[in-house]
């Protein structure tokens, strides 16, 4: 076919940017109360525990609905499925704000926001592979993820310095704001697909989104990448989940739990943008994967061992960075990895693969030591890492990014 059949449209980074910011929007509804641990459980008379379940309430609810979501996705469009998942958001997370006195009704709120959150987070290889030339998708996914970091970074830093100014369920109302803003920009201005597709037509056949999926489950470098994503997300997801609670025991502040924070997902954001980048064009995944999960150890044990509040610092951002960074070019490496099977099928496999973290995460509380210290579960945590690097020598380079790269 000639090239006057495909087309590359500039309205793609419009599409892009509302997509990112309701990625954003919901990262923030989901990370609010981890950098506020203690104040959080004062004001509602509750554990510490009870205030990590609003978090781990996300990742408990994507499981059952991520391959759901997934054939909407597929089926139905990104834009459709992504546009229900954000008026859900957007309901919930004012109800969350009105009612915010109540724990139990805070709890079931966040169970609604955390319904809509797989139609964003299972949908960021098919915006790409609608609207980017597929030289260009690691870099669109990269910078979906760089919505979700930076959302993350946002509630971590920010909702301990609201809470120094505005009771608690004021804050969530605020977030519920951003969250109805975000919904219309979304609905208003995004578009399910140019009036010509971006790449040659090759490139936009799938397979039949269940012949797809046992595609996967008979792949077994995409069952490696689900390892290397459950590990991954556990650390990260670990680290968001208990950060105040984490350095707690050294003797850190709430605030300076959410400066931590933020620096974590600094540093992701910056990867997210540099490394997938970076991917596209040297048209390589695989030597950026091995070099995320082997170089963030060290740093993962900067943040676990650390003393000294500098050290806590770099070692996040370093982490973030190496880590984080990489995950964009995970999920296109799977997109590529398993063509013809439908994006959103790839994506969401993999995003389920590392939601199975919550296991991981309550398996931290219960490992904690007297004083309070996360040091054995992330230890434990960090020889797995080592083994998903020697797992993911054994994968292929893609390719379909060198063919049409």
């Amino acid at each position: 076919m000639s090239e006057e059949h495909y087309s590359i449209y500039g309205y793609r980074w419009v599409v892009l940017a509302v997509f990112v910011l309701i990625n954003l929007t919901i990262q923030i509804l989901w990370i609010t109360f981890a950098s506020i641990t203690l104040p959080a459980s004062q004001y509602y008379q509750v554990s510490d525990l009870q205030i990590g379940l609003l978090a781990m309430i996300f990742m408990v609810v994507y499981i059952p609905l991520s391959l759901p979501v997934s054939w909407m996705i597929d089926t139905f469009g990104f834009y459709r499925a992504v546009s229900l998942g954000a008026i859900l958001m957007a309901v919930f997370g004012l109800l969350r704000g009105a009612f915010g006195e109540n724990y139990t009704a805070v709890l079931v709120c966040t169970i609604g926001i955390a319904v809509s959150q797989p139609f964003m987070m299972n949908a960021w290889t098919k915006v790409a592979a609608r609207w980017f030339p597929i030289q260009e998708r690691a870099t669109a996914v990269g910078l979906a993820a760089v919505g979700n970091f930076l959302g993350t970074g946002i509630g971590l830093a920010l909702t301990p310095l609201l809470i120094t100014r505005f009771p608690i369920p004021t804050v969530l109302l605020i977030y519920g704001g951003v969250a109805a803003i975000s919904t219309g920009l979304f609905i208003g201005l995004a578009r399910e697909a140019p009036p010509t597709p971006p790449c040659p037509p090759e490139l936009e056949e799938r397979a039949l989104v269940l012949d797809g999926l046992r595609s996967l489950l008979k792949s077994s470098p995409f069952w490696i990448l689900m390892a290397v994503y459950l590990i991954a997300n556990s650390v990260f997801n670990g680290l968001s989940t208990w950060i105040e609670t984490i350095v707690r025991p050294r003797g850190f502040t709430p605030a300076q739990a959410g400066v931590l924070g933020g620096l974590l997902l600094l540093g992701a954001i910056l990867g997210a943008f540099v490394l997938p980048a970076l991917s596209d064009k040297a048209r390589k995944r695989k030597p950026y994967l091995l070099l995320g999960v082997l170089g963030s150890i060290p740093w993962l044990l900067g943040i676990i061992l650390g003393q000294v509040y500098g050290v806590l610092l770099v070692s996040a951002f370093a982490f973030g960075f190496l880590l984080v960074g990489i995950a964009p070019i995970g999920y296109q490496y799977a997109a590529e990895m398993t063509y013809p099977v439908p994006e959103g099928t790839s994506n969401g496999m993999l995003t389920l693969a590392g939601q199975v973290s919550v296991v991981f995460i309550f398996a931290m509380e219960a490992m904690r030591a007297p004083d309070g210290s996360f040091t054995l579960p992330f230890l434990i945590l960090a020889g797995l890492m080592l083994v998903n690097a020697l797992l993911l020598t054994r994968l292929k380079e893609s390719e379909l990014i060198a063919r049409h790269g």
